[in-house]
C-alpha cells in the first residue's frame, strides 16, 4: 500500500470520532466574502472556504433571445480550473469537474428563478441582454462548488446592467441603467459520505476519501430547488435526509452573510 493510500486509510478511520483539522462533522470552515473585487466586470465577487479561493466576474453583453422564450434573457456560467489553482489542475479543454461545478451552479440558480429573465428583454424576438458568470477557481483546497455557489449568487446580487446608447452601444463607463432583477438567493450545501458517516464542507484530503457526494440547493423559504449526486457509493434515504436537512439549516446562515455583505456593498 502506498502513503497516499495510508494516509486516505487513516483518515476513513478517523473521520468517524474526529476530522484532520478538528471540525465537528457539521461545522464549516471559515467563510470570507469580498465584493466588487474586479474593476471591469458589472458584478464580481470572491468568496474563501478555509484555503479554496473562487472569484466569480459578471459580463452582460446584447443578444439574440431563444426562440422559445423570445422574451427571456439569458444566463450562461461557465468555470475554469486553473493550473495555478491547483497542481492537480492542468491547462487545456475544460475538466468533466468543471463542466459538473457550472452545471451544478447554473441549475440552482435557473430552477429557484433567481434573476427575473423578463426584465432582460431590450426587444422581443431580437435583442436581450445575456449574462455572462465566469467562475474562476484560484485555489483549490476542497468543496468548490459551494464556494463557487456563494460568490456566483454574490456577484450577481452586486451586477448592474450597463446603459444602452442611443446608436446601440453598450457604455459600460457610464451610469448603469439598473441593478440586475435578482429576486431569490440560493445556496448550494454539499456533504460526503465518508466511511458512513456525513461531513459538510470536506477539505481536498476528505474528498478523496469520499464515498458519495450530494449538493443541495436551497432557496430562501428553505425549499430545495436543486440536487446533485456524485460518487460511486448510494445514499440510503436516512443519509439523503440528513443531507437535506443539513443544507437548509447551513444555508440559512451563509445566505445572511450572503446579504451582510451585499448589503455593505450597496452603502
Amino acid at each position: 500500500m502506498s502513503i497516499l493510500q495510508q494516509n486516505r486509510q487513516y483518515l476513513r478511520e478517523k473521520i468517524t470520532s474526529s476530522r484532520e483539522d478538528g471540525r465537528s462533522h457539521t461545522e464549516y470552515r471559515p467563510i470570507t466574502i469580498k465584493t466588487s473585487v474586479l474593476d471591469k466586470a458589472e458584478g464580481s465577487a470572491r468568496v474563501t472556504i478555509g484555503k479554496s479561493d473562487v472569484i466569480v466576474g459578471i459580463k452582460m453583453d446584447i443578444g439574440t433571445p431563444f426562440p422559445d422564450s423570445p422574451k427571456e434573457g439569458i444566463l450562461m456560467v461557465n468555470s475554469e480550473f486553473s493550473a495555478i489553482a491547483s497542481p492537480e489542475f492542468e491547462n487545456g479543454p475544460p475538466r468533466e469537474d468543471s463542466i459538473e461545478l457550472s452545471r451544478v451552479i447554473d441549475r440552482g440558480i435557473r430552477e429557484s428563478h433567481t434573476i427575473d429573465v423578463g426584465k432582460l428583454c431590450i426587444k422581443e424576438g431580437e435583442k436581450v441582454w445575456m449574462v455572462f458568470a465566469d467562475i474562476n477557481i484560484l485555489n483549490y483546497d476542497g468543496n468548490l462548488i459551494d464556494a463557487a455557489g456563494i460568490a456566483t449568487i454574490t456577484a450577481l446580487m452586486t451586477a448592474n446592467i450597463p446603459k444602452i446608447e442611443k446608436d446601440g452601444t453598450i457604455n459600460r463607463d457610464g451610469e448603469f441603467k439598473s441593478t440586475l432583477p435578482v429576486t431569490e438567493i440560493p445556496v448550494p450545501i454539499s456533504a460526503g459520505l465518508i466511511n458512513g458517516t456525513i461531513v459538510v464542507d470536506m477539505s481536498k484530503n476528505e474528498e478523496k476519501c469520499a464515498d458519495a457526494v450530494m449538493t443541495i440547493t436551497t432557496k430562501k423559504d428553505g425549499n430545495f430547488c436543486a440536487m446533485q449526486k456524485a460518487g460511486p457509493s448510494a445514499l440510503s434515504e436516512e443519509q439523503i435526509l440528513k443531507i437535506a436537512e443539513l443544507s437548509q439549516k447551513e444555508s440559512k446562515k451563509i445566505r445572511s452573510m450572503i446579504e451582510k455583505a451585499v448589503k455593505a456593498n450597496k452603502n
